[in-house]
């Protein structure tokens, strides 16, 4: 960041100009930008071969690119970091962008898993992009565990909360489970609970095992060893991304090469892949935070750009994050204030409720 600054600084008034009409034309309409629509948008009167000549510097400079033969100018991936680190005027939140999202917390009888949705869904559509919503950790403590069999390799495992919450999570149990055994697992699993949370319980769980293997029956052990698994690599994750709004990056005239970063993205989404990492992206600063294209390690494949803040709890800890995702085109100065309201808004809203 510190380079582009310094080669944003190093430019005169005329190319700082040049360089900010092309990006903002660009995010604007998507088209590459021409030297002749330039001459009617230059505070300074100047020839279309003057523009020109400073388009030619700028991609020297591995800030604009020529798409085509003759054609305008359009920002690399380089240029629009440096715009969005030097030149992006973020807009006030517009009236409506705020009353939309605000509706969505109207409904105080909701459940955090609803609120989060209908937030979901206003954000993808007050930006017109796809929304992802990564909801808290649930972390109210078990009141009851409970095995059911469902066949020779199916099984339930269901989780009651002290907060009412329930979980059935389906999941294959070690061969040879026998009602006696799952019971046996479910009534050495609810000795342990006293009130401890799903994270809490991992690692006492663990130990328990370890240190009391003569006491459980062999299929009771390895079945909750597998139900450890289970609540590790399947449960939470799962459920707690929130993604909204993809028909929204598939709409207007989109390009093949576009339509297929699209798919590329939409296949990352559908896999829900990474979502601790997807955390720890909003966790590198407070505040909102732009990944452009390759920038995003989570969906650099699809080219596609993220505006992304953490929310916290009422003690400042951060529990989740709110973004917008679509392609490097995406109107970065309204979408920050929005992106940035929301996670404020979730974080005060989680405090309230507890």
């Amino acid at each position: 960041m510190t380079e582009q600054i310094s080669i944003l600084d190093e430019l005169n008034d005329r190319s700082r100009e040049v360089f900010r009409r092309v990006v903002e034309g660009y995010l604007d309409n998507g088209e590459p930008v021409g030297s002749r629509t330039l001459t009617r948008l230059m505070s300074e009167k100047v020839s279309a071969a003057t523009i020109r000549n400073v388009m030619q510097d700028l991609e020297f400079l591995g800030l604009l690119d020529s798409p085509h033969v003759s054609a305008g100018r359009v920002p690399t991936q380089r240029g629009l970091r440096m715009f969005v680190d030097g030149l992006l005027e973020v807009r006030d939140l517009e009236n409506n962008d705020r009353a939309m999202i605000d509706a969505t917390v109207g409904d105080n009888g909701a459940d955090v898993a609803t609120m989060l949705d209908r937030i979901g869904s206003a954000l993808s559509g007050a930006t017109r992009g796809a929304s992802l919503v990564l909801a808290p950790k649930r972390e109210a403590p078990i009141k009851h565990i409970e095995f059911v069999g469902l066949g020779h390799d199916r099984a339930l495992v269901v989780l009651v909360f002290a907060d009412g919450h329930v979980e059935n999570r389906i999941f294959h149990p070690p061969a040879g489970q026998t009602p006696s055994s799952m019971r046996e697992a479910a009534n050495f699993l609810n000795a342990l609970i006293e009130g401890r949370t799903l994270g809490e319980l991992r690692g006492l769980i663990a130990r328990e095992v370890s240190v009391r293997r003569q006491e459980l029956d062999q299929l009771a052990r390895d079945l909750v060893e597998s139900g450890i698994a289970v609540w590790e690599n399947e449960g939470e994750r799962h459920e707690r991304l929130i993604v909204r709004g993809r028909a929204n990056l598939l709409g207007g005239e989109t390009a093949e090469e576009d339509l297929d970063r699209i798919r590329e993205l939409f296949d990352d989404l559908e896999r829900k892949r990474d979502i601790e990492d997807f955390l720890e992206l909003a966790e590198g600063g407070e505040g909102v935070r732009i990944f452009i294209g390759s920038e995003n390690k989570l969906f650099s494949l699809s080219g596609s750009s993220l505006v992304v803040s953490p929310y916290m709890n009422a003690d400042r800890k951060i529990i989740g994050a709110v973004g917008v995702i679509g392609p490097t085109r995406l109107n970065y100065g309204r979408i920050v204030p929005i992106v940035d309201y929301t996670a404020q808004l979730v974080g005060r809203v989680l405090s309230d409720r507890g």
